[in-house]
């Protein structure tokens, strides 16, 4: 039997100390953080699949379209 894959966009911020955190969009509340790039991606797979094992109904699918950089005076 063939295993149905999910995919998901993932934004990934770094804070003020260097931590990356990513962030799932898709659902609810699910979010991470690593040391590194790989690292919070690896977390991020974990995130997903805790969030939907717990609530199936947090997933609301979204569709990407992109990111955009917006500037406003300070």
């Amino acid at each position: 039997m063939k295993q149905r894959l999910l995919n998901f966009t993932v934004l990934i911020e770094q804070d003020e100390d260097g931590m990356y955190i990513a962030k799932v969009p898709d659902i609810q509340g699910c979010y991470t953080q690593g040391r590194t790039i790989p690292e919070v991606l690896e977390r991020a797979k974990e995130a997903m699949q805790v969030c939907l094992e717990a609530e199936p109904d947090t997933y609301i699918p979204l569709k990407f379209v992109g990111v955009q950089k917006v500037s406003i005076p300070a």
